[in-house]
């Protein structure tokens, strides 16, 4: 069938073979892949369609404001645009050289949220909750510290015992606003409010006081007087428990009691400043946008009060205004790219994850790659090529996704760095499809593995977004937990697009290009080079360990395989001799023909092996007995040798030992002890070069459905080093000999093939590159008669040159094909010889049937007797009897003569005779083994 292959297929031949099986097979699925490109497409289509639309929507309302002025007094007024005339909104848009400056102003809470006495909070120096019906209720600052009489001395100055209220911004006193701060500072609401008021706080209001109005350059204001009490607490406990109980859903009658400001003194001491300042960070209404606190003034008003205990209340530290930085004018647009790209981004990228992890589960699953492997694939092309494969998809991915983002414009692309980009997803994609490896050693199921792989990356995203994305915008948290948290691929994915996304928005509002280059690495905060070399090294030990589970679990390596020394090939004769220690064949027992087997086996042993391609010696397998059960022994030392030219037919009932033997030769398991030899390979040491001299058809078809008859046999046949025309004029006459040519059937998908189709398929695929030996596990099953007689042909054919061992239950197919056959029972070899020999052995009789009526079943009976006394009558039933005549003692005359009388003189219904049968063999070979076992 095939052009003969002198030596096996090169590192260089094999991973082009897997190559092109891997690009055709992708070819298959382009629909697929169709489906997987147009993801990223669509939401980046879609990012960037919102952000368009928004940032039309918004434009008017969020460009810089214009007012007409009359500048040069002439009645006829021009367009000025600036932040004076600017809202908040429309602040961060506009052009600043010089940036205001704002009197700082502490956060008070609304005095009907101002902490009071209730059940919940009973401090007894807290105003009554009545203070609120008259909106009178004073700002409470708390004050702790280790010591307490400096503490509390300090305390003294901190809220201004006055008897007179001096109405103006002046810097030793306490002035706050119940209105938030910006997201900026370049427009402060407290000022940039109509009628805004502001509230001197200190220890007493006069009851006279009602307020003044005072302007300034930004507008006219309220001044009013707010009484504030300094309270001392026993400990910072005490003021925890205080401001937890005054948040709305920290007590049980879900109502608010806000604290203006609270100060831990520590161990200050006249020598010492050290305190701790407690700020309102959280707003009454949910849903807002994060904003500017107002903790400068806090902290300036515990430096004045620490220096005037010490220095006099005359010292006082100057503070006059906060201000931003100036910048250039931008237009403000929706960056959904850069807000929501993390999580985003890093969807689309993992769904790369379960591609990779589910075609390696796959063909664990569907035992495709023991099948390539039992043909010849090594390891060394296995892993480059499908690594390049899942590699060259990936960049490909990465590359039109960053391509078609940068194309729309997208700022988290297009304000980067390519480089950095280019550097890091590479190194991400690599250290994905290295996890795929990983964790496809520990799956066997699609279906888990496809759930598994899409959980990973929704839950990746989502816990990025909303668990570690709070590490990382300032929750207070050791830099360690970080990095231990980096070392999940999908939190390392996420802080590249959380740092990719911080930069592209550094540029937004300032008129600079922002965006990540190759010097920001260096920035304080910026993780970028810490994730990579986290992602790099992480690359290279999850491939480690990858590659050496796989070397146990596919290749039956020993944990410790790449500590052992390079062992030279064991002779035959040393490997019996160490073999015959740990025999326990009793020799006496066996039958005489095995028993010749085993003394043939022993002088290959002793000389060559030159014309057996296959030898076992004494071969066993032991399955260690579980829960107190004792060891099941499958294979029970078997010696046989198979010459070149023979088809050697192993029966036996099911649990025989013939899967098990089958494993061990293909390298799906390794012997318990004992040696086989395969073209003069050892099984227990030199598998790897037995795998390319040998076919193998298993019970079950393994096969890819998306590859047609042709492209499996093309690709096997370039394991087995066919090239060219020869490999071309191979497979023709294999899908002809097989029938698969006619019609279109070798062009057609193997999913759309019957199973006999399959079947077929499956015998030329083992019999492709004239293999030395081959494994045919039940070839026929399913086939009809027609097929099943073409096959017969094909393997009788294939005998020529090489050594077959084939399993069957079909007694026909071990009789046409088989030059010898073998009956396993119990693990054990029972004989051995060819199909007439057997029938001669353990067949020595005819078998003579009679159905009459019941009543003349003992009268039939005695007639047999007359003729045979020795007959022995094996069924019965409904006047239905069946006797096996011992031939030496019957003559088929006779039998023909005892019918003719019987029918004379009684109705003879049916009968016939028929000489032994290899089934009937077949079964008394069984039933004698088995009773005797059980004996």
């Amino acid at each position: 069938m095939a052009d003969s292959v002198t030596a096996p297929a090169t590192y260089g031949t094999q991973a082009d073979a897997l190559l092109r099986k891997n690009l055709t097979f992708q070819k298959r699925n382009v629909k697929t892949n169709v489906r997987l490109i147009l993801v990223p497409i669509l939401l980046v289509l879609l990012i960037r369609s919102i952000e368009i639309s928004s940032t039309a929507m918004t434009y008017k309302d969020t460009k810089c404001g214009c007012q007409c002025v009359d500048k040069n007094g002439t009645g006829k007024c021009q367009e000025v645009c600036g932040l004076e005339y600017s809202n908040p909104l429309q602040a961060p848009s506009c052009e600043v050289k010089e940036p205001y400056e704002w009197h700082p102003v502490f956060q008070l809470p609304e005095s009907q949220f101002s902490a009071v006495k209730t059940d919940v909070i009973t401090y007894p120096d807290l105003p009554n909750e009545s203070c609120r019906d008259s909106n009178s209720c004073p700002a409470i600052i708390l004050v702790t510290g280790t010591n307490q009489t400096f503490g509390q001395s300090v305390n003294g100055y901190m809220v201004k015992n006055d008897s007179t209220v001096e109405s103006t911004f002046i810097t030793n006193q306490i002035i706050g606003t119940e209105i938030p701060a910006d997201r900026t500072g370049f427009q402060d609401p407290a000022f940039n409010s109509r009628k805004a008021t502001f509230y001197i706080i200190q220890a007493g209001c006069p009851a006279d006081y009602k307020g003044e109005e005072i302007n300034d350059d930004h507008a006219t204001y309220m001044l009013q007087c707010r009484e504030g009490l300094s309270l001392w607490r026993n400990s910072p406990s005490e003021i925890n428990d205080e401001l937890f109980k005054g948040y709305i859903k920290g007590n049980t009658e879900k109502k608010t009691g806000e604290i203006a400001a609270a100060y831990d003194w520590l161990n200050t001491n006249e020598n010492r400043f050290n305190v701790s300042v407690w700020y309102n960070g959280t707003y009454k209404y949910e849903g807002q946008s994060e904003q500017l606190v107002r903790v400068p003034p806090l902290v300036n008003l515990a430096s004045n009060a620490f220096l005037q205990n010490l220095l006099g209340p005359s010292f006082n530290i100057l503070f006059d205004y906060t201000k931003e930085m100036p910048k250039h004018g931008s237009m403000r647009m929706s960056e959904i790219s850069s807000q929501m790209g993390p999580i985003l981004f890093s969807w689309v990228i993992l769904q790369l994850f379960p591609v990779a992890f589910v075609a390696l589960v796959y063909e664990k699953q569907q035992n495709l790659r023991i099948m390539m492997k039992m043909h010849g694939l090594k390891d060394g092309p296995y892993w480059t090529i499908t690594y390049a494969y899942f590699l060259l998809i990936s960049s490909l991915y990465m590359f039109g996704f960053v391509a078609f983002g940068s194309l729309l414009e997208l700022s988290i692309f297009l304000r980067n760095a390519f480089s950095i980009q280019f550097v890091f997803y590479f190194i991400y994609i690599n250290l994905q499809i290295a996890c795929a490896f990983l964790l496809a050693g520990f799956f066997k199921d699609v279906t888990t593995a496809t759930v598994m792989g899409y959980l990973v990356v929704f839950a990746s995203g989502l816990l990025g977004s909303f668990f570690f994305s709070n590490f990382l915008s300032g929750a207070s948290i050791s830099e360690v937990w970080i990095i231990l948290m980096e070392l999940y691929p999908g939190f390392a994915l996420y802080r590249g697009l959380f740092e990719f996304g911080e930069y592209s928005k550094s540029g937004l509002y300032t008129g600079e290009s922002g965006g990540m280059k190759w010097a920001n690495l260096s920035d304080p905060g910026n993780g970028m080079k810490q994730v990579m070399i986290i992602m790099l090294v992480e690359w290279i030990v999850v491939l480690l360990v990858a590659f050496y589970l796989d070397q146990i679990n596919s290749s039956g390596k020993g944990p410790l395989f790449f500590l052992e020394n390079s062992r030279k090939k064991q002779t035959l004769s040393t490997m019996n001799l160490l073999e015959k220690k740990d025999s326990g064949v009793c020799l006496e027992m066996e039958k005489e023909d095995v028993a010749q087997e085993r003394e043939k086996v022993e002088h290959m042993v002793a000389g060559s092996t030159s014309g057996y391609p296959i030898v076992v010696d004494n071969l066993k397998k032991v399955y260690p007995g579980i829960d107190g059960n004792p060891d099941k022994y499958a294979v029970r030392g078997l010696s046989l040798a198979v010459p070149e030219g023979e088809c050697l037919g192993m029966l036996g009932p099911n649990g025989a030992g013939k899967t098990s033997f089958i494993s061990m030769m293909i390298g799906l398991t390794k012997p318990s002890s004992g040696a086989a030899f395969v073209d003069g390979l050892n099984i227990n040491t030199e598998m790897d070069k037995v795998y390319t001299v040998m076919g193998v058809c298993p019970q079950h078809d393994l096969l890819w459905d998306t590859l047609t008859g042709r492209e499996h046999l093309l690709f096997y046949g370039r394991l087995k080093n066919l090239k060219g025309e020869a490999l071309h004029r191979a497979v023709e006459d294999s899908l002809k000999s097989l029938n698969l040519f006619n019609g279109g059937v070798a062009d057609k998908q193997s999913g759309r093939y019957s199973g006999g189709m399959k079947r077929r398929l499956s015998v030329a695929i083992s019999l492709i590159g004239n293999p030395k030996v081959v494994y045919l596990d039940e070839p026929s099953t399913g086939l009809d008669p027609a097929s099943r007689d073409t096959l017969w042909t094909v393997v009788k054919n294939a005998r020529k040159g090489r050594a077959i061992i084939l399993t069957t239950h079909s007694m026909e197919e071990a009789d046409y094909l088989c030059d010898r056959l073998g009956i396993f029972v119990d693990g054990s070899l029972q004989c051995i010889a060819n199909s007439s020999e057997l029938k001669a052995r353990y067949g020595g009789s005819y078998v003579l049937a009679i159905t009459t009526s019941a009543d003349n079943e003992v009268e039939v009976e005695n007639m047999v007797r007359q003729i045979c006394p020795n007959a022995n009558k094996v069924y019965h039933l409904s006047g239905t009897q069946k006797f096996e005549l011992p031939k030496h003692e019957s003559k088929i005359a006779d039998v023909f003569q005892l019918v003719e009388n019987a029918k004379s003189r009684f109705p003879i219904y049916a009968w016939g005779m028929a000489d032994t049968t290899l089934e009937d063999v077949f079964i008394k070979v069984a039933a004698s083994a088995q009773s005797f076992n059980e004996a």
